[in-house]
């Protein structure tokens, strides 16, 4: 293999924010010490799966930093190295929450041209079983689904057996929990995820349209119909069929959609023949069901048939600990996107956040991580960055402050107009991060919708729903 000329290198890294940025890109833990073990410095993903804050522990010994089982005994820089060359184990470490986490450790020696010892460079993998797009962050997830809370971890350990059949499955949860997610990710983890993943929302459509969109039609079936159609549900042959909102379902269609569960066969209006069609059913609610039979509204019948295989995703306010690992992951997945050198929290946004209620759970979450990406003018999200309406209820005892910026860090004065309203509630907040966009693309829509992070179709519909013109 050709030689490299550490010149090449020394360009590429020429300074500590260099090495730092591209340390930050990495899937895997890093930490680089000194020859005695002090840190030096870590990149991001140390961060999230430690629960360390970088500015806190750089200058301590990794001992007080990575709080491993592995420290004490055979750790190389605490026993000496009996050769030098990399150590690697299977370890726990004590997370932020005080839980364990299992890693895969490995410590390798930084040596001189002459052999000596001039530092050291730790790595930390994750070892959970778990599918994470980016596993190695230490973030215990399923796809785009993280968290550490028991009840979201017993969710996880139960996709892989529930993808393996067939049955149906009811997904229940407040709305913002991640329903649709956990869906596919029981599509994507089972013998059909080369197949098709259709969603159709039982509340989107009218009853008169829901039918045809289902179960398909036939050419001269109604007004209208100047050709056949096939369905939703022939379109997932051989994939899933997840039906959100079902207890939007219209009862004429709870029989059919009974009837299908049955025989699997489709038969579409005004045909008298029907279709065998190899579909897995998953749907999902934010509604009780068991109350909505109680008031005839729901098929008790169809109930039973669905709730063969039942999840239910806990709100967000309920899952302690996730929201920290929910708004490092976001923050991280949105520098990325937006090409935004935002390191962190500070601790009056942290505790705001942790003490916010999130009715809109997940997803509110993360629609408040970008909005305050969006508006962060600085390396730290601070409760200026956040929506307004957050700071709305009269904050209790030690409740966190709006923290003072130096002069030149001060948000710009309001400008008139209806961007300079306070947004009161998520509906306003997204009406105004609309016109902000819009007016500093100076009313380029594509590029409004490149600042927001959206498609162009996104925005149009947006646009209508806020009655902007």
């Amino acid at each position: 293999m050709p030689a490299i000329d550490p010149a090449i290198i020394t360009t590429l890294l020429s300074d500590r924010d260099s090495l730092s940025a591209m340390l930050d890109e990495l899937p895997l833990g890093v930490a680089i010490m000194d020859s005695q073990g002090t840190l030096i410095l870590v990149n991001k993903t140390y961060e999230t799966l430690t629960g360390v804050d970088r500015s806190r522990v750089l200058g301590l010994k990794c001992l007080h930093s990575l709080r491993c089982d592995f420290c004490m005994t055979d750790c190389p820089l605490m026993t000496g190295w009996k050769k030098m060359g990399a150590v690697s184990v299977e370890a726990n470490i004590v997370s932020r929450d005080r839980s364990k986490v299992l890693v895969r450790l490995t410590v390798a020696p930084l040596l001189s041209d002459g052999g000596e010892l001039r530092g050291v460079v730790e790595t930390i993998t994750s070892r959970t079983t778990h599918s994470l797009n980016s596993v190695a962050t230490g973030v215990f997830g399923l796809g785009d689904l993280v968290g550490r809370s028991p009840q979201i971890e017993k969710i996880f350990t139960m996709v892989p057996s529930i993808a393996q059949t067939d049955s149906s499955v009811l997904i229940t949860g407040e709305t913002g929990t991640g329903k649709d997610l956990l869906a596919e990710e029981i599509h994507n983890a089972s013998a059909r995820s080369d197949g098709p993943f259709v969603k159709v929302n039982c509340g989107a459509l009218p009853d008169t349209l829901l039918e045809s969109e289902l179960f398909g039609h036939t050419k001269g079936a109604f007004t209208g119909a100047d050709h056949n159609k096939p369905g939703r549900f022939r379109m997932a042959h051989g994939g899933t069929l997840f039906l959100t909102e079902i207890g939007d379902l219209p009862l004429p269609l709870q029989v059919k959609l009974l009837s299908f569960l049955d025989d699997k066969v489709v038969y579409p209006l005004g045909s008298t023949k029907g279709f065998h069609t190899d579909v897995r059913v998953i749907v999902a609610t934010h509604r009780d069901l068991e109350a909505m039979v109680g008031f005839k509204q729901f098929r008790q019948d169809l109930l039973y048939r669905l709730n063969v295989i039942r999840l239910h995703l806990p709100p967000l306010r309920d899952r302690g600990e996730d929201i920290f690992l929910l708004q490092d992951h976001f923050l991280k997945m949105l520098q990325t996107r937006f090409g935004k050198k935002v390191e962190g929290f500070s601790d009056n946004a942290k505790a705001l956040l942790q003490s916010y209620p999130y009715p809109g759970n997940v997803r509110e979450l993360r629609n408040l991580i970008e909005y305050a990406v969006n508006f962060c003018d600085g390396k730290l999200i601070r409760t200026r960055h956040l929506p307004g309406y957050l700071l709305q209820p009269a904050p209790g005892p030690g409740a966190p402050q709006p923290e003072s910026a130096p002069p030149d860090m001060q948000p710009p004065a309001p400008a008139a107009g209806p961007i300079a309203a306070q947004p009161q509630n998520w509906n306003d907040m997204q009406r105004a991060m609309i016109l902000d966009a819009l007016v500093k693309s100076g009313g380029r829509k594509q590029q409004a919708a490149a600042i927001l992070g959206w498609g162009r179709s996104t925005l149009w519909r947006k646009m209508k729903q806020h009655g902007i013109s």
